[in-house]
Order: C-alpha cells, then structure tokens, then sequence
C-alpha cells in the first residue's frame, strides 16, 4: 500500500520535481541560523516527513499556459509554512503524540515550543510574501490563514458534539483544508498564467474537500501502520465526522447508546472505539463519505476540462485520483 502511494505521488511530483526540491531547500532556508532553538525544530519539522503536497499543486497550476515565473517557489514554501503552522496549533490544542508516525513538536518538546513555533512559522510566512510585494497576494494568504484559524475553533468546540451537522462539518472541511488548497492552486496559476485562476480556485476548493473527506474515512479504516496513527483517533478525542454524522440518524437505540458511552468516556477503550467503528460502517457512514469524497473529486476533475493539454493538466488529473484512493 505504501508503495503505491509513494508512487502516486512521483508521478504526480514529476513534472515540477526540480522546483519541488527548491520548496524543500527554501524552507530550510527560511529559518535563521542564529537562533538554535528554532532551528532545532525547523529542521526536525521540514527533515523530509511531509509530502509537500500543497507547494506541489501550486507549482502545477504555475505551469499551466508554459509561463511559469520564479515566484513559484517561494509561494510554494510560503503555502507550506502555513500548513505546518496550522498543524503544530492543531497538534497542540488536541494534545495529539503522533504525526506521519513521528512525535509532534508538542510530545516532543512542550505545548508552549509548540504554541511559539506555529506562531513563528505564520509569522515567517507573513514576512515572505510581503516580500514579493503583491498585495493581492498577501491578502489571500491572511484571509486563509484567518479562515483556517476559525476551522481549528470549529473543530475545538465540536468535541462531545453529537448534534454537530453535514453543514457544520462542509464548514469545518471548507475553513481547515479547502481554503488552503484552493488558495495555493490559485496563487500558482497567479504565478504563471493568470487565465486559469477561476478554474484553479475552484478545482483546489472541492479537492480539499475530497482531501479532509477522504481523510477522515481513513481514521476509521487504515491501521496504524498505514497512518502513522492508531485507528479510532479522532474518535478517541471525541471528533464527529462524516462518517459518524451520517450513521448517527440510522443506528438504533443500542449502537446510539454505545456512541454516546465513547462520548461521555473521556479515555474510552479500544473495545469501545472498535465496537462505535463497526456501528458506523454498518448503517452506512463509510459509504456515505466515500460518495461524498468521489462527488468532490468529481466537481474538481471538470475544472480541469477548460485547462491546456499538457503534463501538470496530467498531473492535477492524477492528484484528485491520489487524494480519494490514497492509504495514509
């Protein structure tokens, strides 16, 4: 399984794989030298655990129309830090241990060097793109970064929320991924040829929602081995889904007991985690947030119908069949 996804991703990579390793560098050079503190957890956080997937859809989009500028790549590692920023916070507040099968900064230092680099990270990426001096740019970036920050406060209050709805959750997806994805695709073909901003941004909005979609089916079907983090997290910290959402109506009164049991449990067991994931595939959750990431994914593929033959065209075509069939 690994291997195809890592697959997936090469070919996805291969036609910005040059400008993709200069995301990477870039990043590392972003963080002063000076400062060992910082430093240590830069290097710790960007030493190659991530996949770099949102700087890889910007510098796609930027080579739609063969005008690709040297911007790309700094917005690439722009975008990224604001990823990780967001996920340092999001680690934090939740108090999880593990990412990507490694120690969050938090486990692996303390939630204040957590809290302090996230805000570093959001702070150097504020600096960067000021620096390209584009303020329509800038103002992308600081609405997402204020949207996504309102994604991470929806998530945080809908722990032990059962009456939380579809609609609550397509905000929470469109604040927490579909912003960031969407504003990446579009800076990059800001970057490059600027006839397809329309088409990036919408392509980018409904892949994120098949990302955070797909995503959360994967907490209820791949093994720790696969995700790097033990089946059942997000129900373990009492997070309602999708699929949780759209079983909670069909369950009958003894599958709904036990959900609200794990609910009330604030360190349920395995047992019980298990039993409520089994509840949830029975009465259809899973299937019902598959339809739902295929309907996305499919929204995304026709915003590449008005886009240039071509191998990002390829690429982005392949990126939405990674995002609903990946394996971690």
């Amino acid at each position: 399984m690994l291997e195809t996804t890592s697959s997936a991703l090469s070919a996805i990579r291969a036609p910005i794989q040059t400008r993709l390793e200069q995301v990477a560098a870039e990043l590392t050079a972003l963080i002063p030298a000076d400062f060992e503190a910082i430093e240590e957890v830069n290097k710790y956080l960007f030493s190659g655990h991530g996949k770099l997937f949102r700087p890889t859809l910007l510098l796609l989009a930027s080579e739609l129309g063969g005008r690709a500028s040297a911007d790309g790549v700094k917005l690439g590692a722009i975008v990224e830090l604001l990823h990780v920023a967001t996920l340092v916070h999001d680690d934090s507040v939740d108090h999880s241990v593990q990412r990507r099968g490694m120690p969050t900064v938090n486990a692996r230092w303390t939630h204040q060097v957590a809290v302090i680099m996230g805000d570093y990270l959001y702070s150097r990426a504020v600096i960067e793109i000021t620096a390209l001096g584009d303020l329509e740019a800038i103002a992308m970036l600081a609405n997402t970064a204020n949207r996504m920050t309102i994604g991470e406060m929806r998530q945080l209050v809908s722990h032990d929320a059962l009456g939380f709805s579809s609609e609550d959750y397509r905000l929470l997806c469109e604040a927490k991924t579909a912003s960031l994805m969407s504003t990446a695709c579009e800076l990059g073909a800001m970057s490059g040829d600027p006839r397809f901003r329309a088409e990036m941004k919408a392509y980018g909005y409904h892949l994120g929602m098949a990302f955070q979609i797909a995503d959360d089916l994967l907490d209820y079907t791949a093994s720790a081995s696969v995700t790097g983090k033990p089946s059942g997290l997000d129900l373990r910290e009492h997070k309602v889904t999708l699929p949780l959402i759209a079983a909670l109506p069909r369950m009958g009164a003894a599958e709904r007991a036990r959900v609200e049991e794990l609910f009330a449990d604030p360190e349920p067991t395995s047992d019980l985690v298990e039993a409520v994931i089994e509840a949830v595939e029975t009465f259809d959750g899973l299937a019902v947030a598959r339809d739902e990431a295929e309907r996305m994914a499919g929204r995304a593929r026709t915003q590449l119908d008005a886009l240039p033959d071509g191998a990002a065209r390829d690429a982005l075509g392949m990126a939405v069949d990674y995002v609903v069939n990946r394996e971690r």
